[in-house]
């Protein structure tokens, strides 16, 4: 059986928590900042975790995290 290939760019965006969940950045930090509000530009600084409907999909791009 070959070995298994991580999904290398999901490799760089999120990363596994103590107790096995994913982190993840939030999205529409990057540009277009001047029409967003400094409250929900501090909002999107903060990582959160990803959502339990994804959850299968990424361990399964994700083999060895």
């Amino acid at each position: 059986m070959p070995k298994m290939k991580t999904n290398r760019s999901a490799a760089k965006r999120f990363h596994k928590t103590g107790t096995g969940k994913l982190k993840r950045n939030k999205a529409y930090k990057s540009h277009i900042l001047t029409k967003k509000s400094t409250k929900r530009k501090r909002n999107l600084r903060k990582p959160t975790m990803t959502d339990a409907s994804n959850e299968k999909n990424m361990k399964k791009i994700l083999p060895y995290l």
